[in-house]
């Protein structure tokens, strides 16, 4: 791994290289390989199948006949990573490829063993998370750099339109990732100039994000995601469709439970929320701290740091520059801005999804998988990680307003 190489030169605080963070694509695998080596090409041309293996219901059968293969001639952390993105697509194909109704117990032995042992190497849980199903989820179509995913799930147009328009949420932060470890140099070294030019910096990204997010409404059709894509993120622990958690064969005798894909798990936030000294309830904090578990290691000892680090509020607080506090709030109501936006995204795709969809009006046709027409019951009220989703983006939206410094 490439994680820690502590020479002079990454001492600095929070030099980026420390974290597997790139200076160009942020959070993102710089570059992400689309291709295993030969003796893995049972997982890729099932993963390359998914589709339509999931909609004529013969994944699990496919799975069966899959040879179990040994993790040990994968080299480096983007093998890796290729081969994580690859089996959690296929165990989320596999669980709910009859929807909430037609669960199974087991991830059969030779799914489950190298799943297991890929999510060892990397720190990752053995589960679809953000870190795979976006971070590592995309290739250049051709040199234009138009974007493509590499493995996909049912939902077509609109499931890669989810994904590349949160890629481009993701790749919109940049300049803010770059812009905490400016302030926070700028902080230590009593630069004032610094600290607030990067404040500026930090609060046009969170504005960029925004509008990224935007784009959204242009390529996700709500119905597609709520009756086919998003039974596909969902995990088995807090939700009553598999309430007994899921048995990894060769593994464990016990099931085990792990939360579905969440947009909290987006290290992003997480990194702006600690710069700015955000304080959430405790029940979104405990939610929140969670979901770090699904965070590449080295991207969750990034937040941390940010954590240790002096802070930010205190130092702009006791400054007494007028410009430092204005440039201070100028971040915090983007990011409650962005907040809002995402309630608003959440509200189209979710809450009046699911009002048409029981009223019969979400007719997805030809797009739908095993779930369309029979709206997924288990998360009416919740977000994929498992979430009371309204009430925890309302209310971690509220406490990113109040994190306000006041005149």
């Amino acid at each position: 791994m490439e994680a820690c190489d502590r020479t002079e030169e990454t001492l600095l605080p929070l030099a980026l290289t420390r974290f597997q963070l790139s200076e160009e694509y942020g959070f993102l695998l710089p570059d992400p390989l689309t291709e295993l080596p030969a003796c893995y090409d049972p997982w890729m041309e099932i993963a390359h199948d998914l589709p339509q293996l999931i909609a004529s219901r013969q994944l699990r059968s496919r799975v069966h006949q899959m040879p179990q293969l040994s993790t040990r001639h994968l080299r480096g952390r983007k093998e890796l990573h290729l081969a994580h993105l690859v089996l959690s697509f296929i165990t989320m194909g596999y669980l709910w490829q009859d929807g909430e109704e037609g669960t199974v117990k087991v991830l059969p032995r030779n799914l489950a063993v190298p799943f297991w042992e890929v999510s060892q190497a990397l720190g990752l849980p053995p589960i679809l998370s953000h870190a795979d199903f976006v971070l590592a989820n995309w290739k250049r179509k051709n040199p234009n750099g138009n974007l493509d995913t590499i493995i996909s799930l049912p939902g077509g147009e609109s499931l890669r339109g989810f994904i590349l328009v949160t890629l481009l949420v993701e790749k919109a932060a940049v300049p803010g990732i770059k812009a905490i470890v400016q302030a926070i140099r700028a902080i230590l070294q009593l630069d004032e100039e610094t600290l607030h030019k990067a404040l500026q910096e930090l609060a046009e990204a969170i504005g960029d994000m925004s509008k990224a997010l935007k784009r959204m409404h242009d390529y996700v059709d709500p119905a597609v995601f709520y009756a086919v894509i998003r039974i596909f993120l969902s995990g088995w622990k807090d939700n009553p469709a598999m309430p007994d958690g899921l048995i990894y064969e060769g593994v464990s005798d016990e099931p085990m439970a792990y939360s579905g894909g969440s947009a909290a798990q987006s290290t992003v936030l997480h990194a702006f929320d600690e710069l700015l000294g955000l304080r959430h309830s405790e029940e979104s904090t405990a939610f929140l701290h969670r979901m770090r578990d699904y965070m590449p290691p080295a991207h969750r000892a990034f937040v941390e740091e940010i954590h240790r680090a002096p802070s930010l509020k205190q130092h702009v607080l006791s400054s007494g520059d007028a410009r430092l506090c204005v440039a201070f709030n100028q971040c915090v109501s983007a990011l409650a801005d962005f907040r809002s936006y995402h309630i608003t995204v959440v509200t189209k795709y979710i809450t009046v999804a699911a009002a048409k969809a029981k009223a019969g009006q979400g007719e997805v046709g030809d797009r739908a998988g095993p779930a369309a027409g029979k709206p997924p019951a288990a998360l009416e009220a919740k977000g994929t990680g498992g979430s009371h989703i309204f009430s925890f983006l309302k209310s971690i939206r509220d406490t990113t307003r109040e994190g306000m410094i006041s005149a």
